[in-house]
């Protein structure tokens, strides 16, 4: 699924024809380094009428993601071919799109490091509600962190994983604690005193032998013995061989904890961020993460994990701790300049339909670097249960 586009962009006052090379997948967006915006937080839904709809927020030095940050909201009528912008929304980042009882929802924080919001939309993703106040949208006020990660349906509660940013230490990493959001399905999501709050869990310096340096970006999951759990990103710039922190939630969705001793589990692709999902057909947990195979392992001994990105993989796992590698889905050699991250995915029918966050060239001098994405592309993986396990050594 392979294209060719020809797009009109007006930036540093000229108007220029971009020819865009040939990038993998089908282009939603695109925006050109030059710009100063860079693409994040892809997030992906399907209708109930069965369009597709896929989001992004803007990052970078000429956007306002500390003040009132810009997502934009795409369509897709044709099973994602072709997309058409159908909104946008100033203060809003870092944010899901999902669908819970037939209705259409949008949550994250109003900025980098701003209120947890949700908003709702009755057209079908083409206008918004405004998080005015906690009966309406506005969750948790101060200053939060999140990505677009899986809401899931347990135990009569709808469950999501965020992040405390209001640590002691204002610094990337040190700043983030762990806990998690919860509310009764029939609930109306927008009403803050309808959620619940679990503890947070603050960063810690002395996990990973002084090593750890981050959890971030979990994804609520239930084991395969009914445990709640928020599987989180860990952040450990010590080691090529990544992990995941598996902090515990009680079932009353107030109460984290998490053991050292065995919460850090192997998981490829650890170091950024991924989601996880549990497939009740094949009675099996998939995966789409940045996995670093052994030969850049090899290449690139020393370097931080979370800078290699431009591998995108398909594991899946019987019990959350053993993965099994089932096929490299996107792939460049250079790891500097382009990457595949931050993949949303989701299951349809024998299918796997997912978004990336994509570096890759475009005819004039390509992405930032392999973080700063220039395009939003989407992919599809066929008939993904009858694809056989690798050779794989973790």
């Amino acid at each position: 699924m392979k294209k060719c586009l020809l797009l009109s962009w007006l930036w540093i006052g000229i108007v220029g024809t971009i020819t865009i090379a040939q990038v993998p997948g089908a282009v939603v967006a695109y925006s050109p380094a030059a710009s100063g915006l860079y693409i994040g937080s892809p997030s992906l839904c399907i209708l109930p009428n069965g369009d597709y709809l896929a989001s992004h927020d803007l990052f970078g030095p000429n956007s306002k993601e500390f003040e009132r940050p810009v997502s934009r909201i795409y369509r897709s009528a044709d099973k994602g071919k072709t997309w058409v912008q159908i909104s946008e929304i100033n203060g809003q980042f870092w944010s899901k799109l999902f669908v819970h009882r037939q209705r259409l929802y949008f949550l994250g924080t109003s900025k980098h490091h701003g209120n947890t919001i949700i908003r709702k939309s009755n057209d079908n993703g083409v206008t918004w509600t405004e998080p005015t106040d906690g009966e309406n949208g506005l969750l948790l006020a101060g200053e939060y962190h999140c990505a677009p990660v899986p809401l899931i349906e347990h135990n009569g509660r709808l469950w999501r994983a965020m992040e405390d940013a209001m640590g002691p230490i204002k610094k990337w990493g040190k700043r983030y604690g762990a806990f998690m959001m919860s509310i009764p399905l029939e609930a109306d999501l927008m009403k803050a005193t309808n959620w619940t709050q679990s503890n947070m869990l603050p960063y810690d310096s002395t996990l990973l032998g002084g090593n750890f340096g981050a959890w971030i970006e979990g994804n609520a999951v239930v084991t395969p013995e009914g445990q709640l759990v928020d599987i989180l990103r860990v952040d450990d710039k010590s080691t090529l061989e990544e992990k995941a922190a598996f902090v515990r939630i009680s079932p009353d969705g107030k109460s984290a904890t998490f053991d050292p001793a065995t919460g850090f589990v192997p998981f490829p692709g650890g170091s950024k961020k991924f989601t996880i999902r549990y497939d009740p057909k094949s009675k099996l947990y998939w995966t789409l993460s940045n996995y670093i195979p052994q030969d850049v392992k090899a290449a690139n001994v020393g370097k931080n994990p979370a800078s290699l990105r431009n591998t995108q993989a398909l594991f899946s796992s019987k019990d959350l701790r053993k993965w099994d590698l089932r096929r490299i889905v996107l792939r460049h050699p250079d790891p500097i300049k382009h990457g595949f991250q931050y993949v949303d995915w989701l299951f349809e029918g024998k299918n796997i339909v997912f978004l990336s966050r994509t570096a890759y060239d475009d005819g004039v001098g390509g992405a930032h670097n392999n973080h700063d994405a220039n395009y939003l592309t989407f992919h599809r993986i066929r008939k993904f249960r009858k694809i056989p396990i690798w050779e794989y050594k973790q």
